[in-house]
């Protein structure tokens, strides 16, 4: 698949600019296994780069201008490395802007470039896609002009252009699409960005997303209010245990022994994350050990605390679980990312990938007139050189 995306992209520069181009960058989306809503409430996430990428093709024009061209949306920009670095009505030029801005206050030294790129990842299915789109640009502009710039920081530029766009990301999305490893999960500390590598071997099950294709409008307010109640549920922890420094030190004890002192739905938050900080750990020992069933069960159970106690899920998604519940083939099933909409990620046993997406198609149709969408990914290096 990645390689009609690097022909069409590689194409379409020859016919844009007429010439080839001389580095070609692949950087991909990401996916989460477990670890939700835990990256601000002091946890570790557990993502991995998977073989959905945006894919640039590149070369310098001795300019101080800038020539990109998105060839999915057939529109162009040019940027003025001169000029102050301005928001634009277009959104998708901003993330390109942000990092040019954030490379010039870095003082590094560099002109202008020719640019196409082309993406296979599902637009608004909770896989990164703008991640994708800063880091693949940024290792496009260190690879041409020779910057010295660690993966880190790369990471750290990303998301800083996020921000500059609007969008208040954590650090998890750049820092999976840039160090992403084949067959590689990591187990990232949001707050130091201390990382270790497991094995991604699924062994006999395949990894299938299920878009909802639903997006529901209560996403920013419920996600500020979980943010709130976390801190105030933190709060009371701390005053009861005060050796406590952040939730990942908390015990489901100690949060039992403090629930008449919390508000109902404060109690439901504190011990949803305590209990999924604790579950990224298990998972990790679970894949160490090849045990792709307990990992399964921790996917269903870390969708069962996203929906009864953190309460961020929909009608939709829990159906989507339902099915899964209900299907022998598939052995784990939860959503994935902010909720209220997007993906299930899925385990589905080899060989019935297609059957189940059949049959859970006809049932979502059924149930809600939507169509279902199934993506399967595999685990994937993270924006590197495309060698040829």
């Amino acid at each position: 698949m990645n390689e009609i995306l690097i022909k069409n992209t590689t194409n379409a520069f020859e016919e844009k600019f007429g010439t080839e181009p001389k580095t070609i960058v692949l950087s991909p989306g990401r996916i989460n296994i477990i670890g939700e809503h835990v990256d601000y409430n002091d946890g570790y996430v557990l993502p991995a780069a998977i073989d959905k990428v945006i894919c640039f093709a590149f070369e310098k024009n001795n300019s101080t201008t800038s020539k990109i061209f998105a060839i999915d949306l057939d529109e162009e920009f040019e940027i003025d490395l001169n000029s102050e670095m301005k928001l634009n009505n277009a959104i998708w030029t901003n993330y390109f802007s942000g990092i040019i801005k954030y490379l010039k206050e870095a003082g590094l030294s560099f002109e202008g470039v020719n640019c196409t790129f082309s993406s296979n990842i599902p637009i608004g299915s909770g896989l990164s896609s703008s991640a994708a789109l800063e880091c693949g640009f940024l290792f496009g502009l260190k690879s041409v002009f020779n910057f010295e710039i660690s993966k880190k920081d790369m990471a750290l530029m990303g998301q800083k252009a996020e921000h500059w766009v609007g969008i208040n990301c954590g650090i998890m999305d750049q820092f999976a699409s840039v160090h992403g490893k084949k067959d590689k999960v990591m187990k990232l500390d949001c707050n130091t960005l201390e990382f270790s590598y497991h094995d991604a071997n699924f062994s006999d099950y395949s990894l299938v997303l299920l878009d909802s294709n639903v997006k529901h409008s209560l996403f920013t307010s419920a996600y500020n209010t979980r943010r709130e109640e976390c801190e105030e549920g933190f709060k009371m922890l701390k005053e009861n245990f005060p050796s406590l420094k952040t939730f990942r030190d908390c015990t489901t004890d100690q949060v039992v022994e403090i629930k008449d002192k919390l508000s109902p739905n404060v109690y439901k938050r504190v011990d949803y994350v305590v209990k999924e900080i604790a579950r990224v750990s298990l998972a990790c020992a679970a894949l160490d050990a090849g045990n792709i069933e307990v990992l399964g069960q921790l996917l269903f159970d870390t969708h069962e605390g996203l929906s009864k106690d953190y309460e961020v899920s929909c009608a939709e998604l829990d159906a989507l679980v339902g099915y899964a519940k209900d299907d022998a083939s598939v052995i784990g099933s939860r959503l994935m990312g902010g909720g209220f909409g997007g993906c299930t990620i899925n385990l589905i046993k080899k060989g019935q990938e297609e059957a189940v997406k059949e049959k859970f198609a006809a049932l979502y149709d059924k149930e809600f007139g939507i169509e279902l969408k199934a993506y399967d990914v595999k685990i994937s290096e993270g924006t590197s050189l495309y060698k040829g």
